[in-house]
């Protein structure tokens, strides 16, 4: 079992691991502890204890063993609304959650220990988001029309919005890079719910009121790229906005089995549009269609 040892001395170590069942003589384990006591301090972490274990094995756990490594997942394409949420709730993790950007975080597993404060998580994952895209952005390819590795970075946030398939991330990311090359309006639906919510999740489908918002996260309205991320991209979409699939793909819409349908012509993506649409009248999609979820483009 796992317990967290409090701080206090020998006697309130007892108390807790007679408490849990770990030991049943205090008196033996204080009088054991203060024999060995050469052997080095009895630590306040937390520790896995086996059933059954001698005294002698729980002193040299209390003294040597690693501390259980617990584990916070931030998965990819979570807003800062939402990183901070999961923040809030990890048990384990202690402290107030220090104020950070959109983007600044990257998703990975970070192992913690009991105790350690939610400003120490946030430091480690900005510095592993600096790193993972100072390196994204070192193996770029040449000529994209992306100016610095926070444009990489936002660009890299509306793929991770745009689809969670690894397969189709580069093809993405092509899209949206030629539509930056042609000045064309990005049109990501993910950015219009950005604009529309702030980064907290929106619980009803995208409305034209959101379509015609002058928001400078609207990219119907505005062309390039937002003034910043919408989102947490992980590794792979940072790699896919710098190294994005050579196509001649502008368009993409969703095709009713989770992935999507990519065009080069208006005319051959208004097909798609219209198939996509057949799927949701006839309600025979996997799932329905939220903004948040990856969408495509609108003729």
């Amino acid at each position: 079992m796992q317990i967290v040892i409090p701080r206090g001395g020998t006697e309130r170590i007892a108390a807790t691991l007679l408490e849990r069942g770990v030991i049943r003589d205090p008196r033996a384990f204080a009088v054991a502890a203060w024999l060995t006591r050469g052997d080095g301090p009895l630590r306040a972490a937390e520790f896995a204890f086996p059933a059954g274990l001698p005294l002698a094995d729980v002193l040299r756990i209390l003294r040597e063993e690693r501390p259980v490594q617990r584990r916070l997942t931030i998965p990819e394409g979570l807003t800062a609304h939402q990183i901070r949420a999961l923040l809030e709730r990890t048990e384990g993790l202690t402290g107030e959650i220090p104020a950070f950007s959109e983007g600044e975080l990257l998703p990975e597993t970070y192992a913690f220990e009991f105790g350690e404060t939610r400003a120490a998580i946030i430091r480690r994952a900005d510095a592993a988001m600096e790193r993972a895209l100072s390196e994204a952005w070192a193996a770029r390819a040449p000529g994209l029309p992306l100016a610095s590795p926070r444009e990489a970075l936002i660009l890299a946030s509306i793929v991770e919005r745009e689809t969670a398939r690894a397969e189709e991330r580069g093809k993405v990311a092509g899209v949206f890079v030629n539509r930056l090359r042609r000045n064309m309006p990005l049109q990501s639906d993910p950015t219009v719910a950005y604009a529309a919510t702030g980064g907290a999740p929106m619980d009803r489908p995208i409305s034209r009121a959101d379509l015609d918002r002058d928001h400078p996260f609207n990219t119907y309205r505005i062309r390039g790229l937002p003034p910043g991320p919408i989102a947490s991209p992980g590794r792979a979409a940072l790699t896919a906005a710098t190294r994005p699939e050579a196509t001649d793909f502008i368009f993409f819409v969703a095709d009713g089995s989770g992935g999507h349908a990519f065009a080069r012509t208006l005319e051959e993506h208004n097909r798609n549009v219209a198939r996509w649409r057949e799927i949701e009248r006839g309600a025979t999609a996997p799932a329905a269609r939220t903004p948040s979820a990856p969408s495509g483009n609108r003729p």
